[in-house]
């Protein structure tokens, strides 16, 4: 087993915050690419109160179990969760986990763009308390500024956040960088910043691994439009595979974030799971 996809058929049955319903078609629209060699389907399971309350206040969790989204929120958090935890044991390599309602938007005591939970904070928490690990990167290539990540984050200096958005700051111990990620900009011009602000840096960090806060919202024709084309995104999760084929023994995890473009989606997923799988 060398990539897991993490993946529940709730999040094929709402129409979630921000991002729609793009995920109707799913996982039938990926029964290809998970026929594929090596690639597992797991259904996410629940995230414990136990996991949230590792990065949210008790108040703001309270808040959050009384909205209608907090069961897919509550699932892409548990995958991710069990993703890192499966990574961290050595059962799979790399992995895609979809995530609805969570991700980089949520902070300890509150959260706003569709994002109400952290995914990488839970999951930071759990493998560091089971197997001491500590070192992470994490790459965030929505169109917006991950300000849930950084607040969960910022005062950690055993994690790398490199956020693609709009403008160029580092923040205290130079571990939490923001890149101009510019308004309008092309597929060769995002990638050279991809590899001179994220690949670079991430070398002399030496993650244990790296996850990457996937959004296509910087699609043409897309709510976070940057100017970059669909075949852009599949070229990415490539890349960002190589570099952690280098760095820390390809442990790569990919968590689906903005966009709403279901065609978009449909497309790039089942080609980036099939990128997960090479060798």
């Amino acid at each position: 087993m060398r990539t897991g996809v993490f993946f529940h058929p709730e999040f094929s049955l709402k129409d979630w915050p921000i991002i729609g319903n793009k995920y109707r078609n799913f996982p039938g629209v990926m029964q290809r690419a998970l026929s594929r060699e090596g690639v597992t389907l797991f259904e996410s399971k629940p995230a414990t109160d136990e996991m949230l309350l590792k990065v949210h206040t008790p108040g703001y969790l309270r808040e959050v179990k009384q909205a209608w989204y907090y069961k897919g929120a509550s699932l892409a958090v548990g995958g991710c969760v069990e993703a890192t935890e499966r990574i961290a044991r050595g059962e799979i390599v790399n992995a895609l986990v979809f995530a609805v309602a969570a991700g980089h938007h949520a902070e300890p005591s509150s959260a706003w763009g569709g994002t109400y939970l952290s995914c990488t904070g839970p999951a930071v928490a759990h493998v560091r308390e089971q197997f001491g690990i500590q070192r992470f990167a994490i790459l965030d290539t929505d169109s917006h500024h991950g300000n849930g990540t950084r607040a969960v984050f910022r005062n950690d200096q055993k994690v790398l956040h490199v956020c693609f958005c709009d403008e160029d700051t580092i923040e205290g111990d130079g571990t939490k960088i923001d890149v101009d990620a510019g308004y309008r900009t092309g597929d060769k011009e995002y990638l050279e910043k991809v590899e001179k602000e994220f690949f670079v840096r991430a070398r002399k960090f030496k993650p244990f691994m790296v996850f990457h806060n996937f959004g296509h919202d910087t699609c043409e024709g897309d709510y976070g439009d940057r100017g970059l084309s669909p075949s852009f995104f599949p070229l990415l999760a490539e890349e960002v595979k190589r570099c952690a084929d280098e760095i820390c023994g390809g442990r790569y995890l990919i968590i689906t974030h903005g966009g709403y473009l279901r065609d978009v989606a449909e497309d790039i997923f089942p080609r980036m799971i099939e990128i997960l799988a090479w060798p």
